[in-house]
């Protein structure tokens, strides 16, 4: 069995009358990369500032390599955290930076040129220690920091949203970056993000975090493909949404009629839902197949025609939203990447469907509620 590095048991943070976190539980095992996914104000920054030893809990505990760290100072905790901003000393040249803990450890100078060295070698960077902090890209600010964290050789290292200072094209780079520098260092990740893509891309685990609570925690691929709760169908990736009620449930398939009219089969992952009870119904965009004829779609139990109203030209990921003739409904759906619909216009008819299958529904909550 892989041992944990980081253990939160029934952690829980109140600020006077106001619950940022509430009674969360995790594992995360050594050397993998675990993510925390929400939206802001869930609470997540709130636990990787209470692992690093910046806020105390209100209950709970916090174990890091088997034993509790509740009563250890932050400097004193095997963890080492990278911030948004990085928070690089612009007067120190680069290897003074990487080695700055390492003097504050006492080391000898030969240890330290040498821990230094071994360092940038592993990020990618040799030879650039006599290097001033602003003669480097962001990217390599990034890579910077993390080895100024790796060299204290943590335990578990924690990220607060490192990529968001970035522009899109190097938050893409950095993400294939920061995964081998993981894989490298063999060191527990912790990362913070409110990015669904950084947390997929980049992830062994994810838990997706929402008003203090943790959803739901799985592998991106389960998060994706089959969501436990409307939360996180609805935060992770696109799915077009609609409410209904259930009017038909035989042999583990559900059907759906949508509060517009719209009448859906085949829904095999409706969590014993009940005939009358409301339901939340979601289908990503690239579940669903577009013809121009409808005579390959056949197989599937949903399948309309709808009119083009609006595309949304973005290469290889293009999609378009059609309006359903059937109900007036707009659903969005991705268009194949061979660009055979490369001609595609506003106002042209397209046949599209999807199989039950892909669809999830869960209970609907009430509407005043």
């Amino acid at each position: 069995m892989t041992s944990a590095d980081l253990e939160c048991l029934e952690l829980s943070k109140h600020f006077g009358g106001f619950t940022a976190v509430d009674q969360v539980s995790f594992s995360v095992p050594s050397g993998s990369f675990f993510s925390i996914l929400g939206p802001s104000g869930c609470g997540k920054t709130t636990i990787m500032r209470m692992v690093a030893g910046f806020l105390e809990p209100s209950s709970g505990d916090i174990k890091i390599k088997g034993k509790s760290v509740l009563d250890v100072p932050p400097n004193k905790r095997p963890v080492n955290m990278v911030f948004q901003h990085l928070a690089l000393f612009p007067m120190m040249n680069i290897a003074d930076n990487i080695g700055y803990g390492l003097r504050r450890q006492g080391l000898a100078k030969s240890d330290i040129e040498r821990k230094v060295d071994e360092a940038l070698e592993r990020i990618g960077l040799p030879g650039i220690g006599k290097r001033k902090v602003d003669e480097l890209s962001g990217g390599q600010k990034q890579r910077v920091a993390i080895a100024r964290c790796m060299v204290l050789q943590p335990d578990v290292l924690l990220l607060d949203e490192p990529l968001g200072a970035l522009d899109l094209k190097l938050r893409e780079h950095m993400k294939i970056e920061l995964k081998a520098l993981q894989a490298a260092f063999d060191t527990t990740f912790v990362y913070i993000t409110h990015d669904q893509s950084e947390a997929l891309v980049m992830s062994d685990q994810i838990a997706v975090m929402n008003k203090g609570r943790f959803e739901q925690v799985g592998s991106g691929r389960d998060l994706y493909y089959r969501p436990e709760t409307a939360f996180v169908a609805g935060f992770v990736g696109e799915s077009n949404r609609w409410r209904g009620k259930v009017t038909r449930a035989e042999a583990g398939a559900l059907q759906l009629t949508t509060d517009a009219g719209l009448i859906m089969t085949g829904i095999d992952h409706g969590r014993s839902l009940a005939v009358g009870s409301q339901a939340q119904i979601f289908v990503r965009p690239e579940a669903i197949r577009v013809s121009r004829s409808g005579d390959d779609l056949a197989h599937f139990e949903n399948r309309m025609v709808g009119k083009v109203q609006s595309l949304l030209f973005n290469g290889a990921a293009s999609r378009a939203i059609l309006r359903s003739a059937a109900n007036g409904d707009d659903i969005e759906v991705s268009l194949p990447q061979s660009g055979e619909y490369a001609d595609l216009q506003r106002g042209d008819d397209l046949y599209f469907g999807w199989a039950g299958e892909q669809a999830n529904a869960f209970a609907a909550p009430l509407e005043n509620a």
